[in-house]
C-alpha cells in the first residue's frame, strides 16, 4: 500500500501510465481527460504529471473499467474454460461470475474441481457460484448430486461468491427445509423464477434471493424491480430479453441491472462479442452510454460485492478497456497488465489438448424409440427460437401400423431423451414442434440441466444413429440423415472441448448448415434443442422419466 500511494502523491514513478485517456466516469456520469497511472495491479491515480516506466499514448480514446459477466454457464460455449478465456477477453471481458451446474450435473464435486482449476490464468478472473440445484429436479435422472456437505465445502472457497441459480423455486415458496437450508449458507443467491409473480414472488424473495435472470417480459421485470430484485437482462444464443426489457432502465433505477449472457454458444461470440456486445446493444437501442456501461461493470461488481473493481478510481484494480468511438477493443488491461492490443492476445497460455474427463454410459436399443397408437390426441412440446419457454398444443397422431410416427408435413416430430450416466435405460419418448426437419435426426449430450441425450428426428433409423454416434464422440453435437453429416466432439463431460474458437465455430457452424439443409429454420437450432430437457421452465419439457407439465411441477401423459 506505501508504494501505491507512492505513486499516487507522485514520489514514485508508475509501472504503466496510459496518457491522454477519455476517461468514462461511472460515478460523476461524465467523460473527461486525464492520465491514468498504473502500479502493479492497481490504479495508483489520475490526473496529470505522473511518469512510469512505460507510457503508452491512448491519443483521446475512451477508457472503461473492465467488462464483467455476472451470469454464464461456460459449459454452453462448448470450450474449455482455458479455451473461453482466450476467447472473451478479446472482448473485454476482465471478470466472469460463472455457474458450473452444468458439468456438476454431469460429474459433481469432480467436475467443479476442474473448472476451479482450468479458469485459473492470467487473462482474466473467473469466479464461481455454487451450484443450488444439482439434480435440477427429481424428474430426470443426472450424473451426480451437491447436498448440503458439498455446498458446505464449496462455500469456504475463495472464488465461491455465493449460491447460483435457485431453479426450484417451488421448493422455495413451499418452505422445504432441503432447499432453505441452501439458501441460509450463503449471503448472495441468485434466483431463477420464470414468469412467477405475486404472493409466490413475495415468498420467494423473503427467503433472500435478490437476483433474476429470467424475465422475458417489461412487467415480470416491473414486478420484481419493485420487489427488491437485482434484474440481470439476459441475451443469449438462444433466451433474447434485451430488446424487451432495456427500456424498463433509467436515470433513478440504473443501479439495479446488470448485462448477462447465460448461454452463448461460440459462433454468437465470435459473431456478436460478448458484454462488449450486448453493451453497443443497448446503446443502439437508447440507453445512455454511462447507463450501458455502467450495467456491464459496476452494478455487477457490487451486486456480487467485487467492491475491488469495476470503475476507475485510485486503489482498484486496473482492469480496463480501451474503446474507439464505435465502441471497439483497442486494447485490454487486466491487473495493470496489457494484454489485449489490436485484438490479439498478448501472452500465451498453454493448452492441453484432446482431454476427456467422464464418460457416456448408454444402454439403448432402438426399439425404445416406438410409441403404441392409443385413442385421443397426444401433447406436443411447442418449441420456439430465441426463447425457453415451450407451449403445449394438443394434435391428432399419425398412425402407421400400430405405432405413432413423426409427422413432418405438420412440423410434429418425435423427441427423446436417454439417460446417460448410469445406464438405467431410462427413456422418454414424445412429440415436439417448431423444428421443422423434414428429414433425418440431430442429437446432443448438452441438454439442460442434467445433460442426458436430447434427439429429435423424423425416422427412428436415423434417431438412433445419432444417439450412438454421441456415445461413440464421448459426447457431442450430430447431425444425421441416413448418414453422419456433420458432428462436434465434447468430449470433457460430454459438454465441451479444447477447440480454438474459431475452430469449433466453424464446427458450429456447419451442424447448423447441416441442419437447415433437412428443413430446420432456426438460426441456433441446437441451443433450442438443449433446452427441451429443462423441467423448470415453462410449459412442457421432457426428460429421461417422461413428459413434464412444468407448470404442476410434476409428470403428465402423452395422452390427453
Amino acid at each position: 500500500m506505501k508504494s501505491l500511494i507512492s505513486v499516487a502523491i507522485g514520489e514514485k514513478e508508475a509501472d504503466l501510465l496510459l496518457k491522454n485517456c477519455r476517461i468514462i466516469d461511472l460515478r460523476s456520469a461524465e467523460i473527461y481527460q486525464a492520465d491514468i497511472a498504473i502500479h502493479k495491479d492497481k490504479i495508483a491515480a489520475i490526473g496529470r504529471g505522473y511518469r512510469a516506466k512505460e507510457e503508452i499514448d491512448i491519443k483521446g480514446l475512451l477508457v472503461s473499467p473492465g467488462f464483467i459477466e455476472g451470469h454464464i454457464h461456460i459449459e454452453s460455449t462448448m470450450m474449455s474454460p482455458k479455451r473461453f478465456c482466450e476467447a472473451v477477453i478479446k472482448h473485454g471481458t476482465t471478470t466472469v461470475i460463472a455457474d458450473p451446474h452444468e458439468i456438476a450435473n454431469v460429474l459433481g464435486l469432480k467436475g467443479i474441481e476442474f473448472m476451479l482449476k482450468d479458469s485459473k490464468n492470467p487473462l482474466l478472473d473467473i469466479f464461481f457460484m455454487a451450484p443450488s440445484c444439482v439434480p435440477a429436479t427429481n424428474m430426470e435422472t443426472s450424473g451426480a448430486s451437491i447436498g448440503l456437505k458439498e455446498l458446505e465445502e464449496l462455500r469456504h472457497n475463495p472464488r465461491i461468491l455465493g449460491l447460483a441459480e435457485m431453479m426450484n423455486f417451488p421448493g422455495v415458496y413451499l418452505g422445504l427445509d432441503e432447499v432453505l437450508n441452501k439458501i441460509r449458507l450463503f449471503d448472495v443467491v441468485d434466483g431463477h423464477a420464470p414468469l412467477l409473480s405475486g404472493k409466490r414472488l413475495n415468498a420467494y424473495i423473503a427467503s433472500g434471493i435478490y437476483s433474476d435472470h429470467e424475465c422475458s417480459n417489461l412487467e415480470e421485470a416491473k414486478e420484481k424491480l419493485r420487489l427488491g430484485m437485482h434484474i440481470m437482462i439476459r441475451e443469449g444464443s438462444a433466451a433474447k430479453n434485451l430488446d424487451d426489457l432495456i427500456e424498463l432502465v433509467n436515470e433513478q433505477n440504473w443501479p439495479f441491472f446488470s448485462l448477462v449472457s447465460d448461454d452463448r454458444h461460440p459462433t454468437t461470440i465470435l459473431n456478436d462479442g460478448h458484454i462488449d456486445g450486448l453493451v453497443k446493444k443497448a446503446y443502439k437501442k437508447g440507453l445512455s452510454l454511462i447507463n450501458s456501461l455502467r450495467i456491464a461493470t459496476l452494478n455487477t461488481a457490487r451486486y456480487f460485492r467485487l467492491y475491488d473493481r469495476g470503475e476507475i478510481v485510485p486503489g482498484k484494480l486496473a482492469d480496463l478497456v480501451v474503446l474507439d468511438e464505435g465502441l471497439n477493443i483497442a486494447y485490454v488491461i487486466k491487473s495493470g497488465k496489457i494484454v489485449v492490443r489490436d485484438r490479439q492476445i498478448i501472452p500465451s497460455l498453454s493448452i492441453k489438448y484432446n482431454r476427456t474427463l467422464g464418460e457416456i454410459n448408454l444402454l439403448f436399443d432402438k426399439n425404445q424409440l416406438k410409441i403404441k397408437k392409443q385413442t385421443g390426441l397426444i401433447k406436443v412440446i411447442v418449441a420456439h427460437e430465441n426463447s425457453l419457454i415451450t407451449d403445449s398444443i394438443k394434435f391428432s397422431p399419425l398412425i402407421k401400423g400400430d405405432y405413432v410416427v413423426s409427422n413432418p408435413e405438420q412440423d410434429i416430430l418425435k423427441i427423446c431423451v436417454v439417460e446417460r450416466h448410469h445406464k438405467t435405460g431410462n427413456i422418454g419418448v414424445g412429440f415436439v414442434r417448431g423444428f421443422g426437419l423434414k428429414r433425418g435426426a440431430i442429437a446432443s449430450s448438452v441438454s439442460h440441466d442434467s445433460h442426458n441425450i436430447v434427439c429429435v428426428g423424423v425416422e427412428d433409423d436415423d434417431m438412433a444413429m445419432a444417439i450412438n454416434r454421441i456415445k461413440e464422440l464421448g459426447g457431442g453435437l450430430v447431425v444425421v440423415c441416413n448418414k453422419i453429416l456433420a458432428e462436434i466432439a465434447l468430449p470433457i463431460a460430454g459438454l465441451m472441448c479444447d477447440l480454438e474458437i474459431e475452430e469449433l465455430s466453424k464446427l458450429e457452424q456447419q451442424i447448423n448448415d447441416a441442419t437447415r439443409s433437412l428443413g430446420c429454420k432456426m438460426s441456433n437450432p441446437f441451443m433450442t434443442l438443449s433446452f427441451m430437457a429443462l423441467p423448470v421452465i415453462p410449459h412442457l419439457k421432457i426428460t429421461d422419466k417422461g413428459l413434464v407439465d412444468v407448470d404442476r411441477f410434476n409428470f403428465t401423459s402423452l395422452w390427453d
